[in-house]
């Protein structure tokens, strides 16, 4: 079955919908920089809870969990169980700090703590990471919607970010996290609809699929091994949980949206039903995964021969899915990645305001902070765009931004927790552990670029590279913490 023309009209009509109800948010005359960047603290819970939602998925999650699930089992489902425990730490621990602040920003807090380098600090990596991130999702977007549709790759990098830009500049916060709650409810509608048309199109039945899929050990949740060189239970649910307090604790995408609700109450409720969602629909897409791979085992005519992994989901979503549900998951696919883009823009020119260019400030009209918004969700927008095309063009270019975009981040985390831990940190404690992480950081990025026979194989760190954010932050609290009590030590010695 093919792609047919009302596949196309569906797709059109959700997506379009969806970037023109985002665009109604917009009202002449408007220069309030509180609405913009915080929705004036007046948004619906459950909408806030859906857009937090749709945040943490994107179009990776969307084809890389199936993909992941195909060739393996359901060990990356293992991340999302650490979810329960990073949203409580934001219900008790990270919210409550942030309302009681009363900054939009994620990072003021470290200022309060360290001083402004650290909020700068902080605040530059963020931005350099979503950069990143915002052109490897207009990326990873357009590689199966190019494969699905036959369009130009560029051409669908260009007028996602575009779209995507227009309603995040015109409708702000508001814009960005009702299109979110939208978009969520369609990428989750298509993935059960996916997940439960492979279900019953197994020849044998519903049985058989589970049959096939028992005998190649595809639900497995991984190794229970202790060995840290490999992707075991442990090492993934680690890693998760490290990935998952540094989301729900200090990432800007997330903070921002705990000051769009009311009170305390609505944004705590928000952030669990958002988070806690998350880990059903993300046990579909690995049941959708696995469901494929018994599938096409069973009726292995469907399939070309030497099809990629991640390329099994939307070549299923083309010809396998009925006249309209075609047009649908599709549409659901580019949701994930427009929600995620949308956040990045809004979350970026949120911080270039109050990191940079209103620190310190206080006689900067409403009028000027929208100009900086504006402009800086259209610089964020169209650098974005340029580092996808970027990305499309230069071989080894997506891997070596990630790279970066872990070392530049990765100290964010053990940053943050040595300021919740240590009431009366020193600055010079704070920069030195922070640059003993990014060494380590740097050091466990990069052994996998280093080849055998090279002087620094020896060098090289043989563990996972997922454990790269929970060794690096915990060098990070640990050399901090360590070097804070000597020093304290040292100055009650000399007083007495």
């Amino acid at each position: 079955m093919e792609i047919t023309v009302f596949d196309y009209i569906v797709f059109f009509v959700f997506v379009g919908g969806v970037a023109l109800f985002g665009c109604s948010f917009w009202t002449k005359g408007g220069n309030n920089a509180d609405k913009f960047t915080s929705g004036g603290g007046t948004l619906p819970s459950w909408v806030v809870g859906m857009s937090i939602f749709a945040t943490f998925v994107s179009s990776i999650s969307f084809l890389g969990l199936p993909g992941d699930a195909y060739k393996g089992n359901w060990n990356p489902f293992v991340f999302s169980l650490s979810i329960p425990v990073a949203t409580w730490l934001a219900a008790k621990v990270f919210i409550p700090l942030y309302r009681g602040i009363n900054s939009v920003s994620a990072y003021h807090y470290l200022e309060q703590r360290y001083g402004y380098w650290a909020r700068c600090y902080v605040a530059v990596c963020y931005l350099l990471t979503q950069v990143a991130r915002i052109g490897s999702i207009l990326l990873l977007l357009a590689l199966p919607i190019n494969t699905m549709f036959g369009w130009d790759i560029s051409l669908i990098i260009i007028a996602t970010g575009v779209i995507t830009l227009l309603y995040s500049i015109l409708g702000g916060i508001s814009a960005v996290v009702w299109t979110d709650a939208i978009q969520g409810l369609i990428l989750i509608a298509g993935a059960v609809v996916c997940a439960l048309l492979l279900t019953f199109k197994m020849p044998e039945g519903p049985g058989q699929l589970f049959e096939i899929a028992s005998e190649a050990g595809k639900f497995s949740l991984g190794s229970f091994s202790l060995t840290l060189k490999e992707p075991t239970f442990w090492v993934v649910f680690i890693y998760g949980l490290f990935v998952n307090m540094q989301n729900y604790g200090i990432d800007q995408n997330y903070v921002q949206r705990y000051m769009t609700t009311k009170t305390t109450a609505e944004a705590v409720k928000s952030t669990l039903f958002g988070g806690l969602l998350y880990i059903p629909v993300s046990l579909v897409f690995v049941y959708i995964g696995t469901a494929l791979y018994s599938y096409y085992t069973a009726s292995p005519g469907l399939l070309p021969p030497g099809t990629p992994a991640d390329q099994v989901f939307p070549y299923f979503i083309v010809h396998g899915l009925p006249t309209g549900i075609t047009g649908l998951v599709v549409a659901s696919l580019f949701s994930a990645g427009m929600s995620t883009v949308a956040t990045s823009i809004n979350s970026s020119a949120t911080i270039v305001l109050t990191d940079f260019v209103k620190h310190g400030r206080k006689n900067l009209t409403g009028k000027a902070e929208m100009k900086v918004l504006y402009s800086s969700s259209f610089i964020t927008g169209a650098v974005g765009i340029i580092v996808g095309l970027l990305m499309m063009r230069i071989d080894g270019i997506l891997d070596a931004w990630w790279k970066l975009a872990s070392i530049f981040s990765g100290g964010m985390l053990g940053l943050f927790l040595l300021a919740l831990v240590c009431k009366d940190i020193r600055r010079p404690a704070a920069v030195i552990a922070v640059v003993l992480g990014l060494l380590v950081i740097a050091w466990m990025s990069l052994s996998p670029l280093v080849n055998e026979g090279s002087p620094f194989w020896k060098f090289r760190s043989e563990l996972h590279t997922y454990l790269t954010i929970v060794l690096g932050t915990t060098v990070i609290f640990s050399s901090g913490f360590l070097l804070n009590f000597i020093w304290k030590k040292r100055r009650e010695t000399t007083i007495k």
